[in-house]
Parts: C-alpha cells; sequence; structure tokens
C-alpha cells in the first residue's frame, strides 16, 4: 500500500479500502473519482491531498496551524487581522478536501463554528478517518454541492465564507457569478469577510471576471497574490475579497503577505475596481 505514517504500526483498513484511524500512503477511489495521499518528504509530521491529480491540500499532524500552500497563508492573513482569536466565528468554508484551513482556524479560534461543505462524500469519510479533524459543534463536515448549500443558509448566518471549490484546474462557473456572489453577502452578517481562491491562467480573464462581481456586490474589496500573477505572468491563485469593511485598516497585514517563501501584495479597493474596470461579471444566464 506504500509508506505509512511514520511512528505507527500498519493502519487497520475497512473493506472498502479506508483505513479505521490514521493516515496511510495509497490512491483511493472516491466519488468523483479517485485522490492520493502522500507523505511529506520534507515533514515527518506532513501528508499531501492530490484529487484527481491535482495538488489540494496539506495537514501538518503535529500543528494545525501550520499552512504549506501559500493561497492559504493570505486567506489565513485576511482573517488574522480582522478578528481577535476569542472571536465567535461562524465559519463556511465552501470546498473541503482535507479540512486544512478548518483545522486551522479551529486551532485559533477555540470559539468559532464551522461547516465545511465538500462534494464528494467517499472524499469526506476518508478524510474523517485520516485526520484528527474537530468535531461538532467545533466543525461540521457536511456534503453537498456548494450553491446548494448556501443558498438554504439564512440572511446575516454566518461571518466568513471562504470559497475553495475546483474541479480539476478551475471553479465551477456557478459558483463565479454575479448572482452567487450576491447570495454570499445575503449569508455574511455585517462586517463579515467572502473569501475566493481564484485560479487562473496569465491572460486572468477570469479573475478579472471575478473582481467585477465581487466590485458590484461589496462596498469594500481586495486582492492578494504574488507579483507575478499580478502582472499576468504565469498561472496561479489570486486571493478576491469582499466585505463591507475595509480591508487595509490593520497595519500589520500588508507585512504579513510579504513574509514567508512566495511573498504576496495587497491590492486595496481601489485597485481591484481599476482591475476590473470595463469587465462584466459572469451572470447566471451565461454560465448555464
Amino acid at each position: 500500500m506504500g509508506r505509512q505514517r511514520p511512528g505507527k504500526g500498519p493502519a487497520a483498513m475497512d473493506p472498502a479500502g479506508a483505513p479505521e484511524s490514521g493516515p496511510v500512503a495509497g490512491t483511493f477511489p472516491i466519488d468523483t473519482g479517485t485522490c492520493e495521499l502522500l507523505p511529506d518528504q520534507f515533514n515527518p509530521h506532513g501528508w499531501i491531498l492530490k484529487v484527481n491529480g491535482v495538488h489540494s491540500s496539506h495537514i501538518d499532524l503535529a500543528d494545525p496551524r501550520q499552512l504549506d500552500f501559500e493561497y492559504m497563508r493570505w486567506i489565513a492573513a485576511l482573517v488574522d487581522t480582522h478578528w481577535e482569536p476569542a472571536a465567535k466565528l461562524r465559519a463556511l468554508h465552501l470546498g473541503g478536501a482535507a479540512c486544512s484551513m478548518a483545522r486551522y482556524f479551529a486551532a485559533g479560534y477555540p470559539n468559532a463554528r464551522q461547516v465545511v461543505v465538500e462534494l464528494d462524500g467517499r472524499l469526506a469519510e476518508l478524510v474523517r478517518a485520516w485526520f484528527d479533524l474537530p468535531r461538532a459543534p467545533q466543525m461540521r463536515l457536511r456534503v453537498g454541492e456548494a450553491r446548494e448549500v448556501t443558498e438554504t443558509l439564512h440572511e446575516d448566518s454566518r461571518d466568513l465564507i471562504i470559497r475553495d471549490v475546483f474541479a480539476g484546474a478551475k471553479t465551477p462557473p456557478a459558483l463565479t457569478t454575479l448572482e452567487f456572489t450576491a447570495e454570499a453577502a445575503r449569508v455574511l452578517a455585517p462586517g463579515g469577510l467572502y473569501i475566493m481562491n481564484c485560479g487562473d491562467t496569465p491572460d486572468l480573464k477570469g479573475a478579472r471576471r471575478e473582481a467585477a462581481a465581487v466590485c458590484s456586490v461589496f462596498a469594500h474589496t481586495a486582492i492578494v497574490a504574488d507579483p507575478a500573477m499580478l502582472k499576468g505572468r504565469r498561472y496561479g491563485n489570486m486571493i478576491i475579497a469582499g466585505s463591507d469593511l475595509p480591508f487595509a485598516g490593520h497595519p500589520s497585514l500588508p507585512r504579513t503577505l510579504l513574509g514567508g517563501g512566495v511573498p504576496a501584495h495587497l491590492w486595496d479597493d481601489a485597485k481591484v475596481r481599476a482591475f476590473a474596470a470595463g469587465t462584466h461579471p459572469l451572470t447566471d444566464a451565461q454560465a448555464a
């Protein structure tokens, strides 16, 4: 089956091939295809999850506050400069995979209540078996389609929505439209944040359309990405965010984003609106 978790004996397996407890390296069938779990060669406590061949998550079993993916660090920086650790944060994660961000916030915000929405039910079962995920009410892992679940939620019922949903290398169009962005704003309470992980090509066409949608719905916007991505020099991740409060109010945020292995820049509302100028957001009719 491959390498076992360091320091552990062979993990018992159920008839469907899922470990009863703890991660085991290998390839596993899931509802949407296959996932692969790999040990991190540079971290004895680290594991990498690939979904249908795409790197999806990294988990550090010893430290849930350790985020290996740069874009996740950027999301964490936006959130950590917006709320104090004692905040009773109500978070909705659209896209679960290994639940790396939910583990991070559970450790940093002990009063948080989080729901993680994952489309793939089999993947959700595997992740629950592999990793020491927080339990309800601190974190609930809900199987469902991200938009359908969001549309069932009450107005002003969440403080934070993180959209990190990919089918292959792209976010499903129905989650990028003007109408869905408005739906996310409806669910957010005053002072809340809507944060999206946008993967795009160097032409940045998709990112401009998503930025245009956020600018149309929210009073304040921000973009976080590394300089090469912002200049359209490579494929990569761009974090786009909207709120009814400004993002640049905390002086430590720009400094935090410049740290790490891939320094990132923060675009304020004026730069985001300039970036989106002349671009029309995608609509539900166009996405259908």
